[in-house]
């Protein structure tokens, strides 16, 4: 079936087309030949016409070369072409255009079927939706959905936006995003995403982004932009293309001349000049690493892996060291509320109320706890004013004219606590819980503790990125040591830093950099500063903040950590593939000059070789888009 839909791919497109036309040309022109001796004078006509229609499109390219003087590997294959023209061998001028028409088509529909993979995704999410609005239904188009609208979702469709379940119970396919291979039960409060597909139940859900804001969409345009973050080895070869081609060029007059200096005729001494010409031009080695990245980065994408550029997949295949923000990254990240201790005669619902307004449009992991904790409690709801987020600390906010915190106890600025509160906290520490304090006016209203648990599969992750090479993990949290203790005796990280500011995770970082190429994970805000100074950032998607996964260079879309040993993987498969194209092209090139050179080999052959090596190169990458760990 994917041969089939190849083929009708290859009979489509417009360039391979006309050279499967220039090449039906030749045959009628060598069967002319070959049945009617002596052969008619007007043959050679149907050479030419072939040379036209597969020339056509390198002539145009190469002239627009020429005039930005920026000479590529078009020019060297054009004037291969023109030369064997002027000597009247156009046959040979026929076969050189053709292949290597023929082989640019290939290239050419190789790597739009690796972009099509990604710019497909955009395109599963509906144009229209069903909107609830006042009691009745509307048919309405995507783009028309504001943010808070509540959207019908029934068996079997494809969710219309990002959002959140508000009604109703179903099991959703979300492996075009995410990658996973089964699907997953979605309840009221847990989130959706465009273009992933309905199971059995009815649901209600309230749209969180604009349409052009999903995930999937953003998935989708950040890729295509990632595209031109080209890596090392891609700026090497196109480098050394721009160098190389002049250099060929000026060679090839050298060996004619010399050819004719040792006694040969000028068409035989030509011929074998358009003959290394040919067999010198690096068109498989252009190829070789854009090729490998963007299928590498197609098929990350179909994985749940978004990796923003080719620079980034490279550092991806080398990584070394991996450090770990702990809350919601090793954690499942939906903490309970498990205890609330209040002072100065501070009522349970008063201290959850002011918690909640601080919360309430917080992504922090522990503000689902408070939202859930106060909407148990039924707690009062109050207003909030002048919300400022203090990275690493908390939140402050004015609630009923009164300056309100909530946050670790370095919310304090460095105000003493007092005894009572200080034991408190020093005793839920000592158990591993993480604490909060609610803060009014300066003074502690409540201790809050929130217990969050280890994610499931994340100690068999460790495990298998050791197996991946990874030869350091450590994990970095702002959280108290004996909380971070517990998660990492839990997942089987031993070195741990705990108690961190976000510049001491930017420090723990570089010093990690110093041993080799170091990622560090995260999902919050107060991650993004280390996302950033890492060799490579990678953010929890799903539930990763807009900046941390702003600051990313990778994001796993299903916040499923099992995906980065997966993508390590595949990461390190491109990295071999780039490396065999390279030996590919580097060794046609090395075994077809010397064979041209000293008349081992033809034009024909030498076209055929060099040719093929291209299309070898190609579809050597395309085989990417098939990768599988398991079968690797």
């Amino acid at each position: 079936m994917r041969h089939a839909s190849f083929l009708r791919a290859m009979i489509a497109d417009r360039d391979v087309r006309l050279s499967l036309i220039a090449g039906l040309l030749l045959i009628a022109h060598w069967s002319i030949g070959l049945a009617v001796d002596p052969e008619p004078s007007w043959s050679w006509l149907l050479a030419a016409a072939s040379c036209a229609i597969a020339g056509w499109h390198p002539l145009k390219t190469s002239v627009r070369q020429v005039v930005a003087r920026t000479l590529d590997i078009d020019v060297l294959m054009v004037v291969a072409a023109i030369g064997a023209c002027v000597i009247g061998q156009w046959t040979e001028a026929g076969v050189l255009l053709f292949l290597f028409s023929l082989s640019h088509g290939l290239e050419g529909l190789a790597t739009e079927r690796a972009s099509s993979a990604i710019s497909a995704l955009a395109e599963l999410a509906p144009t229209e939706a069903t909107r609830a609005l006042d009691g009745t239904e509307e048919r309405v188009a995507v783009s028309a959905l504001a943010v808070g609208d509540i959207v019908i979702v029934r068996p079997g469709e494809r969710f219309p936006i990002d959002g959140v379940v508000t009604e109703g119970t179903s099991s959703v396919d979300q492996s075009p995003m995410t990658g996973e291979s089964v699907p997953v039960r979605k309840d009221p409060g847990d989130e959706c995403f465009a273009g992933t597909l309905n199971g059995e139940g009815l649901l209600r859900v309230r749209a969180a982004r604009a349409a052009g804001e999903t995930m999937m969409a953003r998935m989708a345009r950040l890729v295509e932009e990632g595209q031109a973050n080209r890596g090392s080895a891609q700026r090497l070869t196109a480098r050394f293309t721009r160098i190389y081609t002049p250099v060929v060029l000026l060679a090839v007059p050298a060996v004619i001349g010399g050819m004719m200096l040792a006694g040969h005729g000028f068409d035989d001494a030509f011929l074998r000049g358009m003959a290394v010409l040919i067999g010198a031009s690096p068109c498989a080695l252009a190829i070789s690493t854009p090729s490998a990245v963007l299928a590498g980065i197609a098929r990350a994408a179909r994985g749940g892996v978004l990796v923003k550029g080719g620079a980034h997949l490279e550092t991806l295949g080398s990584l070394r060291c991996m450090a770990f923000d702990k809350t919601g990254t090793l954690t499942t990240g939906r903490a309970t509320v498990r205890s609330i201790e209040c002072f100065d005669a501070t009522t349970h619902e008063r201290a959850l109320a002011i918690a909640e307004a601080l919360d309430r449009h917080s992504s922090h992991p522990y503000a689902h706890a408070v939202r859930d904790a106060a909407r148990t409690a039924s707690a009062p709801r109050l207003e909030p004013a002048q919300v400022v987020d203090v990275p690493g600390m908390g939140v402050r906010a004015v609630i009923d004219g009164r300056a309100c915190a909530l946050g670790s106890p370095r919310i304090m600025d460095g105000t003493p606590l007092p005894a009572r509160v200080q034991d408190r906290i020093d005793a839920l520490r000592a158990g591993g819980q993480a604490v909060a304090l609610v803060v009014e006016d300066g003074h502690v209203l409540a201790v809050m503790s929130f217990e969050d648990l280890p994610r499931e599969g994340a100690a068999t992750v460790m495990a298998e990125l050791g197996g991946a090479g990874i030869v350091r993990i450590t994990m970095l949290t702002g959280d108290a040591q004996a909380v971070a203790d517990r998660i990492g005796a839990a997942v089987g990280i031993s070195e741990i830093a705990a108690g961190l500011m976000p510049e001491q995770k930017i420090e723990r970082v570089r010093e990690l950099r110093t041993i080799g190429p170091t990622a560090m994970v995260g999902d919050g805000i107060n991650d993004a500063p280390a996302l950033a100074s890492a060799d490579l950032g990678i953010a929890m998607g799903a539930r990763g903040s807009d900046v941390a996964l702003e600051a990313a260079d990778v994001a796993l879309m299903g916040d499923d950590l099992a995906r980065l040993p997966w993508a390590i993987g595949l990461a390190r498969a491109a990295r071999r593939t780039i490396t065999q194209n390279v030996v590919i092209a580097m060794g046609v090139i090395a075994v077809l000059v010397p064979l041209a050179a000293f008349g081992g080999i033809g034009l024909g052959g030498a076209v055929v070789l060099h040719e093929g090596s291209t299309v070898v190169v190609a579809f050597n990458a395309l085989r990417l888009l098939a990768w599988d760990r398991r079968a690797a």
